[in-house]
């Protein structure tokens, strides 16, 4: 018996690291690394140890004989990888399986370096992983500081609810939130609460992992109507993000127009067609629950303006997309492009994804009764977004030569993510990040960035772990060669500064009450969690558990 990678594979390649007979490919030593959806393990070299099961952040690892239906196919996607390859034989005889390279120490210091004190700015994968590596590896000290008054960025805000596996990495970012060298300001916002240059002068060096946390527009008349939303938005909604609790969704209308075809697009129509009841073992926001408990949507378009060969989903969402329960995954075949470009695929190939899926056209009949579809149409951008009666009625979009009408009461933009200044840094105003070498922020010494921010919106959560390597080496090299500026104040001076200007300030213990809190309300209800959906709600918990703690 074999393992197999799935679908919630996050690149991190903390599997690699402990495989004894170097079977999981691509590694980060090699030139692949990055640019594969997802890794894979060669079924002719595994020994079932289990090692990287145990190891993997996501639980995106199993047995091939305990795989679900919806999950076999990826059993053959390992193995294809591999078509070709000759079989991995011993290298060496003796106890080893194979030859292991030099011993490499990327953190290695002079045994005379004192600890760094440094901020880390954002409390999702990237700004943990940083984190991690700098706790790990160096004896530095970290302030881990969000705008939010509760830690995860991205696993908590971003990732689906009917993603429980993903959201398993947080665990591994959780354990370093009450570390001993660790100091949290949660609730903090630099160019709000403190400048850049204040939190550069209580720390050696800073570290801004703030994400990309706009989204990209169309352009095309009618995008200010109610009911034009981003995708980002309506993620945040589901999500309970405190900034999204009072975003108003109208779900009344049958079908609802999702623009973009990445992984993010298929997230929120997989969400708007999924079995309430289903997400309700989630920690789906209880107000977004209610909501799709009461939708009428019954179809999702998901439009792409691309062919399917050039579609910027993953294979693996595409393929789980098709095992969602009580829903039809269907292509519309308005344009014959898209149907000469699944026929001529190969089983490798995004778009041979879809062979074997009905081909509809888009304006035939929605879905009756309980029954629910989403429909991919690709070849097709929005032209003109239309409302009626202070929402969207109809989106006008392009077909073959001509144009046609979508009638819809809701349109998604999901194409795409686009970062913010950081007041006190550059910006990049064409790319959306802040310009940067190595992770070095340009003419800003001791200032750093890592993630999206610093390499636009592009790799899912695994690919912050060696972008956050690179940072992180950046700085330390800077710290060796004497190019930190001196901090002129100490971790207490800053801890007095922060709560002189955000009285609301929630540390560890805080973030220990929120989440016992919400795991207890989730217990009540039979869910993983409840999520407090307010600044307000977060606030109030974190002082209320913190007190309750300190009467003890």
């Amino acid at each position: 018996m074999t393992y197999a990678i799935t679908h919630t594979c996050c690149n991190d390649a903390t599997c690699v690291a402990v495989c004894p007979v170097n079977c999981i490919h691509p590694t980060p030593e090699e030139r692949a690394f990055g640019s594969t959806e997802m890794l894979h393990i060669d079924p002719r070299a595994c020994i079932d140890c289990g090692a990287c099961a145990d190891a993997c952040p996501v639980d995106a690892i199993f047995p091939v004989d305990s795989l679900s239906p919806g999950q076999r196919e990826y059993a053959d996607i390992n193995a294809a990888y591999y078509e070709g390859a000759e079989p991995l034989r011993a290298e060496v005889e003796g106890p080893n399986f194979h030859v292991w390279g030099e011993p490499v120490f990327g953190r290695s210091l002079p045994s005379d370096f004192g600890p760094l004190r440094v901020a880390v700015v954002g409390t999702g994968p990237a700004g943990m992983y940083a984190a991690q590596d700098l706790l790990l590896h160096t004896a530095a000290e970290v302030t881990l500081i969000d705008r939010l008054p509760v830690a995860g960025g991205l696993v908590r805000y971003g990732v689906a609810p009917d993603h429980p596996a993903t959201k398993k990495v947080g665990d591994t970012f959780s354990r370093f939130h009450s570390h001993p060298r660790v100091r949290m300001h949660l609730g903090i916002e630099v160019g709000r609460d403190v400048t850049a240059e204040e939190l550069s002068a209580h720390h050696d060096a800073v570290i801004y992992a703030v994400g990309a946390s706009t989204d990209r527009r169309l352009g095309a008349p009618g995008e200010e109507t109610p009911g034009c939303l981003s995708a980002t938005a309506f993620v945040a909604w589901y999500n309970a993000h405190p900034e999204a609790v009072a975003q108003c969704v109208d779900l009344s209308a049958e079908r609802v127009v999702v623009v973009g075809n990445g992984n993010v697009a298929l997230d929120v129509a997989r969400i708007l067609v999924a079995d309430p009841e289903a997400l309700a073992a989630t920690d789906i926001a209880a107000h977004a629950l209610d909501a799709l408990r009461a939708s009428r949507v019954r179809e999702v378009v998901v439009l792409g303006r691309r062919g399917p060969e050039d579609a910027a989903y993953t294979r693996s969402e595409l393929l789980a997309l098709k095992h969602v329960p009580g829903v039809e995954l269907v292509v519309d075949d308005h344009d014959p492009r898209t149907a000469a470009a699944i026929d001529a695929a190969g089983a490798g190939d995004r778009a041979g994804v879809l062979k074997g899926l009905a081909r509809v056209r888009t304006d035939a009949p929605s879905p009756t009764g309980g029954e629910r579809r989403i429909v991919l149409r690709f070849h097709s951008e929005v032209v003109e977004i239309r409302g009626e009666g202070g929402g969207v009625r109809s989106v006008r979009v392009t077909d073959g030569g001509g144009a046609a009408d979508l009638g819809a009461g809701l349109l998604l933009r999901a194409i795409g993510y686009r970062g913010l200044p950081v007041p006190g840094l550059p910006f990049d105003e064409v790319s959306g990040t802040v310009p940067h070498e190595g992770g070095r922020v340009a003419g800003v010494p001791g200032s750093y960035v890592v993630g999206w921010i610093k390499r636009g919106p592009s790799g899912g959560i695994g690919a912050n772990r060696t972008c956050a390597a690179e940072t992180v080496g950046t700085l330390l090299a800077d710290a060796v060669a004497g190019e930190l500026p001196a901090p002129t104040g100490d971790a207490k001076a800053f801890r007095r500064l922060a709560r002189q200007r955000n009285r609301r300030v929630v540390d560890a213990r805080g973030l220990a009450a929120i989440d016992r809190a919400e795991r207890d309300r989730g217990r009540r209800d039979g869910r993983p969690r409840v999520k407090l959906a307010t600044v307000e709600e977060l606030v109030a918990t974190a002082r209320s558990g913190r007190l309750l703690r300190l009467t003890r």
